[in-house]
């Protein structure tokens, strides 16, 4: 190197500076911060919404037998239409909750004739789980919303709905983020609300109860409620019973709901776990007994036993609302709302498997309240296709997407093949 060139301006040399330790190990810690940066886990990158996506929703009338409810309100209809989805209702949907055509046309749905002009769309809205005579309506590659009741068997139905390709949502499977069912838990309060209010109506009744009122009046004694099963029902029902002056026990296997309960209701509630003698005394004392237990899989336990049943008072009342997964009591057998009582050893039994569709008003506003915001969702989101990666709800009530089941209680229950949503959300067009 010349020498002119270690030179500065004023033909100085230049002052070489040797890097102080400082310097050094600033460097050593940028290096290590960048190490321990790569071994991070980093953000997953997910596909941004690219905009609204129009739907096209079907609301048919429920044929099912005694089905009372619709799955939209004319309120929650609104918010859809509002949002720029087509909604179409079949004439008379809503009659039984007292929603009219008129309701629904003034919230911006279109009123359709008949079945087939509803099942013309891309998404369709139910609250029962699809029938034979639907299926013959449906298109393939439809979308469907709608209950399930594995406890029904529907194998027959669901293959049909596999042939068509068809993607199916269960109301009675989507779960939030904090692992509750919120659309059975509305259901469920209901059902525990109304039980006990049906349970009143019957106990005070000439031919199947003993003519009490339930609760207690000054100086008379309070009916006595024996609730089985600590959960959403057995909650609201406890809630009712003893909001109408009842002195309620709560019998269930799990500590920790009874504590919870406990928590919920106050420290005056009398609980206990299965304990066979504990439960027979009670249910000799009883003047209403419900049954509200929900298993997670299969049929529900057998807690009463028929010589259980024998040993209460006559007059007494069961409303069993476990009886959809085989009921608690082993008198219990199916009913229907035309016909909801049979008398058993003395004892007024109530078998109806379809609790809420006795308020069908309350129980299609409860129902909207889940299914008009989530719709919507599914929309911003970009569609179906879209909701089904990154909507938590609408993911977890997913069984079939495009014919393939993706619910692993499902594919073993019915032993199908499970095909995993991941691959099938990458793999398919």
């Amino acid at each position: 190197m010349a020498f002119d060139s270690l030179l500065c301006g004023s033909g100085k040399p230049r002052k070489f500076r040797t890097p102080s330790n400082n310097t050094v190990e600033t460097k050593e810690r940028i290096r290590r911060l960048a190490f321990q940066a790569a071994l991070s886990p980093q953000e997953e990158l997910l596909p941004i919404a690219t905009g609204d996506h129009s739907l096209r929703i079907g609301i048919p009338k429920e044929i099912a037998l005694q089905e009372r409810r619709v799955a939209l309100d004319p309120d929650a209809v609104g918010l859809l239409v509002a949002h720029g989805h087509e909604v179409v209702v079949e004439t008379g949907a809503g009659r039984h909750a007292q929603f009219t055509d008129t309701d629904y046309s003034e919230a911006g749905a279109r009123i359709a004739p008949d079945a087939r002009s509803v099942y013309d769309n891309d998404v369709i809205l139910k609250v029962a789980p699809p029938q034979e005579a639907e299926l013959e309506h449906m298109r393939d590659r439809q979308t469907i919303f709608s209950g399930l009741q594995l406890a029904t068997r529907p194998e027959a139905t669901i293959e049909k709905m596999m042939d068509r390709k068809i993607t199916a949502v269960a109301w009675d499977f989507m779960q939030d983020r904090t692992g509750i069912y919120p659309l059975v838990r509305a259901m469920g309060e209901i059902a525990g609300t109304t039980s006990i209010l049906i349970a009143a109506e019957y106990l005070a009744h000439p031919d199947f109860g003993d003519g009490s009122m339930m609760g207690g009046m000054t100086g008379v004694a309070p009916s006595e409620v024996v609730i089985i099963g600590a959960g959403t029902v057995g909650e609201f029902a406890t809630r009712a019973a003893i909001g109408l002056g009842a002195s309620v026990r709560v019998f269930d296997a799990s500590p920790y709901r009874l504590r919870r309960l406990r928590g919920e209701i106050g420290g005056r509630l009398w609980t206990s776990t299965f304990h066979p003698k504990v439960l027979r005394e009670s249910l000799k004392e009883a003047n209403v007994v419900i049954g509200a237990i929900r298993p997670h899989h299969g049929r529900t336990p057998m807690i009463v036993t028929e010589d259980m049943v024998q040993a209460m008072r006559d007059g007494s009342v069961i409303v069993d609302v476990s009886i959809d997964s085989g009921g608690c009591f082993e008198t219990s057998r199916l009913t229907n709302h035309q016909d909801p009582v049979y008398v058993e050893h003395g004892v007024t039994h109530y078998g109806v498997t379809n609790i809420p569709s006795r308020v069908p008003r309350t129980a299609s506003m409860a129902l909207s309240n889940q299914l008009g915001p989530l719709l919507k969702e599914v929309g911003e989101t970009g569609g179906i296709d879209r909701g089904a990666e990154g909507n938590p709800l609408f993911r977890s009530g997913l069984y079939l997407y495009r014919g393939n089941v993706v619910n692993q209680d499902l594919a073993e229950a019915f032993g199908w093949p499970f095909k995993d949503l991941n691959l099938l959300l990458a793999t398919l067009d």
